[in-house]
């Protein structure tokens, strides 16, 4: 019979995804078809799954973990946000809707019905289902129609082990508070908790270990050390980013925008020991020695736009270009280096016409389509393949695109400048390629260290389920699911 467990925090950003993925893994280890899934995810950092929408990044991780390729089923609601007050609703995989965030209670019943269709194609499909909550449980007013926590396991009966971050502080009042605020119903739905991120000696944790056990009235389930090669892996928070990576040589600078998305496309450049990778934040001038300047990829790229201008990154490129600095834009950062981007539905906001950084020519216009689609490319420099994606709305046309970027079946993709140092593509995950990433890095006088990114995500993963089974009950954990 299949089974299901919940991993929910006692906060954000405690490291929910991180263990969900060890704990796919270790149950895989173990000789058991599992699955991972998130009711309701917050993100931009989104992935292209096997049957054409999109996920949170961290599911498409877990289910990796788990030996799979990442479908629909596995995050049926992912909230995309695109201002302060709203986000793009997309479920199972497809834009629903864009709305605030008052109006999405409104939707959460229709919701729920997506959300239990999706849970019961995993429990159908696999021996064991990996749940990740979203947030934390203490939000308690939240819970009416909640559709991501204890909304969820009450309504899919589920059990729940809940995380408490150490690192942050207060974690005694952490898992002891969220027990405080919760209804008697969700409190013994509650099976156990287990501490995350300590760092030092584990010991010294002992008395506020048992006090937990004693005030919460749960059985702990371990304290987990910090996992250092824990960056190895995608994130999907922005705040997760490193400001720089540990590599020295070629300086390159990402912007770091208001609403950057699938920022994990730089993952593998921060992990190259010939590259010095900084995230750039606001307020900061991009250095008179960067090599290559990275626009990302954003949710919304009128917005963003109207942010580099703000922080005065548009005139560093101009003085970057004329140095002969490369620039690299990708989706939404691709755009803004155009000569124009039309809105004209308001498809991202507010309807209109901006003017881009001049530093491509093309322009772009904004449409209701978008495009979802894996792919396998060629790099027109320098004929290496490449596996990636494509998640954006817009199209865009002009002279540059004659210099394609890349090509996909014998299809021009993205563009480049007269003088080859501008380059513009809408494909993400690219630098995931490693014979692509080589060829890249040596056309910019940097010699790759022959890194094998994907064999090294696997070999993380495989090191965090075991450094998860060195200290956690873990056989305690699964036996939990039911």
């Amino acid at each position: 019979m299949s089974k299901a467990l919940m991993i929910q925090g006692a906060g954000s950003n405690v490291g929910k995804s991180l263990l969900v993925a060890g704990l796919c893994r270790a149950a895989r280890k173990r000789g058991l078809s599992v699955a991972p899934f998130k009711p309701q995810n917050m993100s931009n950092n989104a992935a292209v799954t096997s049957d054409g929408g999109e996920i949170g990044r961290a599911q498409a991780l877990q289910a990796m973990a788990c030996g799979l390729v990442p479908h629909t089923d596995m995050n049926p609601v992912l909230l995309k946000p695109e201002t302060d007050v709203g986000a793009q609703v997309v479920v199972q995989g497809r834009r629903l809707t864009t709305c605030k965030a008052r109006e999405y209670s409104k939707l959460k019943p229709q919701l729920m019905t997506h959300v239990l269709e999706s849970f019961d194609r995993l429990k159908a499909a696999y021996d064991l289902v990996m749940v990740e909550g979203a947030g934390s449980p203490a939000e308690v007013n939240l819970r009416h129609g909640d559709i991501a926590n204890m909304g969820f396991a009450e309504a899919a009966n589920v059990p729940v082990v809940l995380v408490g971050d150490i690192d942050r502080g207060g974690v005694i009042a952490q898992i002891v508070g969220t027990r405080a605020v919760l209804d008697p119903e969700d409190i013994e739905r509650i099976s156990g908790f287990l501490i995350n991120k300590f760092r030092g000696d584990p010991s010294l944790f002992d008395d506020g270990y048992t006090l937990i056990e004693q005030q919460s009235k749960w059985p702990g389930f371990g304290v987990l050390p910090f996992f250092d090669a824990a960056y190895k892996l995608p994130a999907e928070d922005a705040l997760d980013l490193p400001k720089r990576s540990k590599g020295q040589g070629l300086r390159v600078v990402c912007l770091r925008l208001s609403r950057i998305a699938n920022f994990d496309d730089l993952d593998p450049l921060a992990q190259e020991p010939g590259v010095d990778l900084t995230m750039l934040s606001a307020g900061q001038a991009i250095p008179g020695d960067t090599d290559l300047v990275i626009l990302p990829g954003s949710k919304s790229t009128r917005g963003d736009l109207a942010f580099v201008r703000a922080q005065g990154w548009d005139i560093d490129l101009a003085a970057h270009v004329r140095r002969g600095g490369a620039v690299l834009g990708i989706c939404g950062g691709y755009q803004m280096l155009g000569m124009e981007i039309r809105d004209p539905n308001g498809i991202e906001g507010k309807a209109g016409t901006d003017k881009g950084l001049g530093l491509l020519n093309i322009e772009t216009e904004m449409t209701d389509d978008k495009t979802l689609t894996r792919v396998t490319a060629e790099h027109e420099a320098s004929g290496t393949s490449m596996q990636g994606y494509e998640i954006h709305i817009g199209k865009s046309e002009g002279p540059d695109r004659a210099r394609p970027f890349a090509s996909i079946g014998g299809i021009r993709e993205g563009a480049v400048s007269p003088d080859g140092k501008i380059m513009g593509s809408y494909l993400h995950g690219l630098f995931s390629s490693d014979e692509f990433r080589a060829a890249f890095l040596a056309g910019l006088g940097a010699p790759s260290s022959g890194l094998g990114y994907d064999s090294t995500v696997e070999a993380t993963l495989d090191a965090l389920a075991d450094h998860m089974e060195q200290h956690l009950d873990i056989e305690g954990i699964l036996g939990l699911a039911h």
